[in-house]
């Protein structure tokens, strides 16, 4: 399976000053994918934000976390990763190699504000970091980049495969559940001491374990840009097609293989888990965008069309997301942590995440961008664009 059709289109030239792209240049579907991704991503972050284990979840919450796996644990993150990519390489080829350092630089800073202030998990400062690899393809053609990407994202799934049947030899351990260290009582202080301390080993560990998939889920999506495959579906029907069709037909197995894994607490489950999880997810990924690429072409996107707004507003409803996580459920503020099981963890990051999309389009209309998009176009470009 193909992720272009030949032959390779590169981006249209752009004339004058290097400037941010306006509100009437951007296609619908790169927006709604990422607003969906956003919500997908919140679903999934939930349990680390309330501290359940998923593989002890039983009854109602053991329902969701089945359909959590199956349907978005690992799809979400894989979307939103190659939107990443598509975005960082439709800038580089507007903009220059100047302009995309200096946006990844502001990346890392507020990505770093986010995990040190806000919450452990955040992807900013490793997406800002190896970006940077992207200017290594700026050259590459379309079926190149994807042809790197099956590399490095094949090789990086076989080692993940060989740890975890190589564990199978070894004796029987508890799963890491990558939960925070989190006990009643801790001040805010605190907790910012703790991340900040763990900061410089958690980006440089995350980003050398992740390094290889997350460049390749990059170069889909550069590849993807190359193409138009987002910006003009309509020329890509059979590719969108194929990828509907076996994206979901592999995903969503691998989905179900993978809520089964999330059912066992050993550490040989856990490390399963984690090739299968984003094996699957990429799939599923790329079956999501395929059939909402259909719908987009035929111009049927419908009520999903309000998705664009949140996906415009991607880094301030992100951060806003954790924001409203952490108050609820650290215990230096709501003290729900620990206390929640999957059911309604997962509504009240459905309800979060929903109510971002009508709030997201009146920021838009009322504003024309959100803070954080305004504050990182003022910092790049030296001026905010409505």
């Amino acid at each position: 399976m193909s992720l272009v059709s030949p032959p390779d289109q590169a981006p249209a030239p752009e004339t004058g000053p290097p400037r941010p792209v306006g509100v009437g240049e951007r296609a619908a579907l790169p927006d709604v994918l990422r607003g969906l991704a956003l919500l997908g991503i919140l679903i999934v972050n939930v349990q680390t934000f309330a501290g359940f284990r998923e593989w002890q979840q039983r009854g109602v919450d053991g329902v969701v976390q089945v359909l959590t796996d199956v349907l978005v644990n690992g799809r979400a993150i894989s979307l939103f990763a190659m939107l990443f990519g598509w975005g960082t390489a439709g800038l580089l080829a507007r903009h220059g190699a100047g302009t995309l350092l200096r946006r990844l630089a502001v990346l890392l800073v507020i990505g770093t504000a986010h995990f040190v202030f806000v919450w452990h998990g955040d992807i900013i400062s490793n997406y800002a970091l190896l970006a940077v690899a992207l200017l290594l393809g700026a050259r590459m053609t379309a079926r190149e980049l994807v042809t790197l990407a099956g590399a490095l994202g094949g090789w990086w799934l076989l080692l993940g495969l060989l740890a975890g049947v190589g564990s199978l030899a070894g004796p029987v351990r508890p799963r890491f559940d990558g939960l925070p260290d989190l006990t009643p009582g801790m001040t805010y202080g605190q907790v910012v001491a703790d991340r900040a301390a763990e900061f410089q080993s958690n980006l440089i560990g995350g980003s050398v374990y992740n390094g290889l998939w997350l460049v390749a889920l990059f170069c889909l999506g550069a590849a993807a840009g190359r193409a138009g495959v987002l910006t003009r579906p309509q020329d890509h029907l059979p590719l969108l097609r194929r990828l509907a069709t076996y994206g979901l037909m592999i995903g969503l197995p691998l989905g179900v293989l993978l809520a089964w894994l999330n059912t066992g607490g050993t550490q040989t489950a856990g490390l399963l888990a984690i090739p299968v999880r984003m094996g699957g997810g990429l799939a599923s990924a790329l079956g999501y965008a395929g059939v909402l690429g259909l719908l987009a072409a035929r111009g049927s996107l419908g009520p999903l069309k309000a998705f664009a707004a949140s996906g415009r507003l991607a880094m301030t409803n992100y951060i806003a997301q954790s924001l409203i996580m952490t108050t609820v459920f650290y215990p230096y503020a709501g003290g729900g942590y620990g206390r929640w099981g999957a059911a309604a963890a997962v509504l009240l990051a459905l309800a979060v995440g929903l109510a971002q999309v009508p709030l997201s389009a009146w920021v838009l209309r009322r504003f024309g961008t959100g803070p954080l998009e305004a504050l990182t176009r003022v910092l790049v470009y030296g001026r905010a664009r409505r």
